[in-house]
Parts: C-alpha cells; sequence; structure tokens
C-alpha cells in the first residue's frame, strides 16, 4: 500500500493545475501535507524560452490555481524549481520535502509527443526510487477516482 500522508503533486499550467485538483480531490482525505511543484526546465546551455521573471510570475499562478482548490482540506506547501531534467527535478523534490508518494496526473498527448518531450510521466514511473502514483483526469474525475482508488493505490 502507498502513504499519501506527504506527497509531492507537479503541475505543468494553468488547465493542468486545475484538473489535478479536481483528481487528487477525492484522495485529500487520506492526506497530510502536499508540496505542489512547478520545474522551470533550465536549457543546459541554451537559451530560456521565456525571461526567467515572465516564467517565474507563471508558475506562481500555476501553483496558486491548484493551492487555492485544496487548501481548505490540506497542508500546502508550493515551491518553484529549476533544473534541465523536470523528472529528475521532481524526485529531488520529494526527497528534500521527505515526501512519500509523488502523485500526478498524465498529462497526454500522443507518442510522438510524449517522445519529443521526454515523456515526464513515463520516467517518473520507470526511474524514481520512491512510490509514484498516476491519478484520473478529466470531468469524470472524482467518480472513477473513487471507484478504482484501491486499485490506483496499489499501481505504484
Amino acid at each position: 500500500m502507498v502513504s499519501l500522508e506527504r506527497i509531492v503533486v507537479p503541475v505543468a499550467d494553468d488547465g493542468d493545475a486545475v484538473a489535478t485538483a479536481a483528481a487528487l480531490s477525492p484522495y485529500l482525505e487520506d492526506v497530510r501535507r502536499v508540496t505542489v511543484v512547478h520545474v522551470i526546465e533550465k536549457g543546459g546551455g541554451a537559451a530560456d524560452k521565456a525571461p526567467m521573471e515572465k516564467r517565474q510570475r507563471d508558475a506562481r499562478r500555476f501553483l496558486s490555481a491548484l493551492e487555492t482548490r485544496i487548501e481548505d482540506e490540506v497542508a500546502v506547501e508550493t515551491r518553484i524549481e529549476f533544473g534541465t531534467d523536470v523528472a529528475d527535478t521532481i524526485v529531488e523534490t520529494a526527497i528534500e520535502t521527505n515526501s512519500e508518494t509523488i502523485v500526478y496526473r498524465p498529462r497526454g498527448g500522443n507518442r510522438l509527443t510524449r517522445f519529443l518531450s521526454g515523456d515526464t510521466g513515463l520516467r517518473l514511473l520507470t526511474e524514481a526510487d520512491l512510490p509514484v502514483v498516476s491519478i484520473t483526469s478529466g470531468d469524470g474525475a472524482r467518480r472513477s477516482a473513487r471507484r478504482t482508488r484501491d486499485d490506483s493505490m496499489e499501481a505504484g
């Protein structure tokens, strides 16, 4: 059984934050602390995609979008992290915050998109040194998450 007392939840953008909050909501009764993280990907010598101030401002907005939806139910910490590898940075954040599990919502996309973007979700599932739980997304997130809760909790 995977522990959900202290979890790390990555968010990519505004829409992801809203969908992740909805998908995470059915599990919050078992959670004591959520660390919500947005990773600003550094190019490793390449030019940044946007000015750093804008990227940090956007990151604060993404984090706030999730935080405001769950903060009445659970203690929330938000973090902006920087790294050349998003999956590795999420795992490092989980370890630094003494989190027991990484909980994420798959972002979707076709195989080519996932291949070109490095498929962070797949790397989390296959390379992380701690449990990773993938939560259901979409309009039926609450309903399907409750129905499959025991199955998905044991998947990590």
